[in-house]
């Protein structure tokens, strides 16, 4: 089956070397309070959102007394801050589209620091909308590759299980399927003995475009400085870098 682009992997890379440092565990506390607030419920076992943020946040070592308190101030069992969701859309280097979505406390300087970042990257930050249709929006679901010991087997039962497609990563394959039918499909896999470490409602690129190499270089740098901005929870592009670009890239 397919894959769309390599930003993916190159995103999951570099979160996993941020959280070495920490530099990643706000942004999971702060996934985790919006998942219990917005979700009714502080248990996991009632709010799948909550679920699959804890289920992320362990993946990236994130301390459970961290996610006890980011639960506790999404219930408002603990004092916290009032965030809300934004997504913005815009055009980076080569006129790759580009889209963020963000959760904040401060709307306006936020705003203010995201079209900054788009400036300052030879990028243009558009109006609602401008991007939004060369996107669709999926179900993903991650099973780690530690779990699959027989792939072919593997990808037979994804398929009945209602897969679309299926994208492997470095430690992971991620089964794209239809949003609506999400949950079927992730009870469905466990029914086939295939283990969901988590599932993501995702915008995965209807085309993609390839740069070259400078101009590569310049989409990353505008992507991987606005997936490093505090309030941003997700940045999601068309860009496609082929495996002999990127390593050269990162040589």
């Amino acid at each position: 089956m397919s894959g769309h682009s390599k930003w993916h992997s190159i995103k999951h890379k570099k979160a996993k070397e941020d959280a070495k440092r920490g530099n990643i565990f706000g942004k999971l506390s702060r996934i985790i309070s919006v998942a219990a607030k917005e979700g009714g419920s502080g248990d996991p076992a009632n709010n799948n959102a909550l679920a699959n943020a804890i289920a992320k946040a362990k993946e990236y070592n994130l301390p459970q007394d961290n996610i006890e308190r980011a639960i506790k101030k999404g219930t408002g069992e603990m004092a916290g801050i009032k965030f809300e969701h934004m997504t913005y859309e815009g055009y980076g280097p080569g006129g790759i589209a580009i889209m963020v979505d963000v959760t904040t406390e401060n709307r306006n300087r936020t705003a203010a620091d995201i079209r900054s970042i788009f400036s300052r990257s030879n990028g243009n930050l558009g109006e609602s909308g401008c991007v939004a249709w060369m996107f669709d929006r999926k179900g993903i679901i991650t099973v780690s590759k530690e779990s699959v010991t027989d792939y072919d087997d593997f990808m037979l039962k994804s398929i009945d299980s209602g897969a679309e497609d299926i994208e492997e990563t470095d430690e992971s394959y991620e089964i794209k399927v239809d949003p609506a039918q999400l949950n079927e499909v992730k009870s469905n896999l466990a029914k086939n003995d295939i283990k969901v470490k988590f599932t993501d409602i995702l915008l995965i690129p209807k085309s993609t475009i390839k740069l070259s190499k400078s101009d590569t270089e310049k989409a990353l740098k505008i992507i991987n400085t606005l997936d490093d901005y505090d309030d941003v929870e997700n940045v999601y592009t068309n860009l496609e870098i082929e495996d002999k670009m990127l390593e050269e890239i990162e040589s």
